[in-house]
């Protein structure tokens, strides 16, 4: 694919994505209307945000990042074929991904999350 087909595709299909998840959440609004429910609190309770899911995420992706990073580092030090590369990339991927879950779930089994 040419880059100037690029350039223009990929503005277009954002602005094509923006428009059609409004129209579907207006949608989505106007059922719940007809049936007699209030959109706004419907919204408020389906987006309440889980404290231990974000921990648990964020240290996930700390994790796999720090991973990636030593990953690259260790294939340009030692200059690894292509097939070790790819073993090691995976392979401290989920270590470390692994020990941002094991982090999260010590964490949170020392400090508990209050229930309100």
């Amino acid at each position: 694919m040419q880059p100037q087909v690029v350039v223009f595709a990929v503005p277009i299909a954002a602005f094509i994505m923006v428009v059609a998840i409004r129209y579907l959440q207006n949608k989505e609004n106007m059922s719940m209307i007809e049936k007699g429910m209030n959109p706004a609190e419907q919204k408020y309770n389906r987006r309440q945000s889980n404290p231990s899911q974000t921990l648990k995420n964020g240290l996930l992706f700390i994790g796999a990042g720090m991973g990636l990073l030593l990953a690259v580092l260790i294939t340009n030090l030692l200059q690894l074929s292509e097939e070790s590369n790819t073993a090691i990339f995976f392979s401290l991927v989920a270590i470390f991904g692994g020990a941002g879950l094991l982090g999260a779930y010590l964490y949170e089994r020392k400090n508990p999350p209050s229930v309100d």
